[in-house]
């Protein structure tokens, strides 16, 4: 077996972000990829904008979304976030196996609004929060299970895509990509 980043990239054991890297890249990123069974139940995913509380994702949709209906029958699914964006450095991802719940309910609805408006357009959230409280506007919480899969590349000499060369030895103009 070779040296991760060296050799080969086949093992890739050890390169997983932390729960401190993780919360990290919460807090940096706002979109995910949700990933769920669609009408024919094959997987299908989308990308969402979310706010992460307390260990839960929370996200939003309307009735009849392919999301919605989904979810409806199929309560699993994931939620992928990579701090691509972010201006966070490497490339990072975590992949988290997801419970989740719909809520129609008014209470629910206004609570989310406000952190969401107020996480995503803090300078003025009462023109993006009257647009978003929709008449089927409904309320995803997913309750992460599991984390599936991470990975950090800042922990692969390189990052991943540039083996080093021999102790001591600088790039040249011709070897440089």
């Amino acid at each position: 077996m070779g040296r991760v980043g060296i050799d080969d990239l086949e093992a890739l054991q050890g390169l997983g972000l932390q729960r401190a890297e993780r919360t990290e890249l919460l807090t940096a990123q706002t979109e995910c990829t949700f990933v769920f069974s669609s009408d024919a139940g094959w997987p299908s995913g989308v990308v969402m904008t979310f706010i992460h509380v307390d260990g839960v994702f929370w996200l939003t949709a309307v009735e009849g979304r392919s999301q919605t209906r989904g979810i409806e029958r199929d309560p699993r699914a994931t939620i992928v976030v990579s701090n691509a964006g972010t201006g966070l450095p490497g490339r990072r991802m975590a992949a988290y196996k997801c419970v989740v719940t719909v809520h129609r309910d008014r209470t629910t609805l206004d609570w989310f609004l406000g952190e969401f408006t107020k996480r995503l357009q803090p300078e003025d959230t009462g023109p993006w929060r009257k647009l978003l409280d929709s008449p089927n506007r409904v309320v995803f919480q997913a309750r992460p299970v599991a984390v599936a899969v991470s990975h950090d590349s800042r922990k692969i000499p390189g990052g991943g895509r540039t083996p080093p060369g021999p102790a001591g030895a600088q790039p040249t103009p011709e070897s440089t990509p």
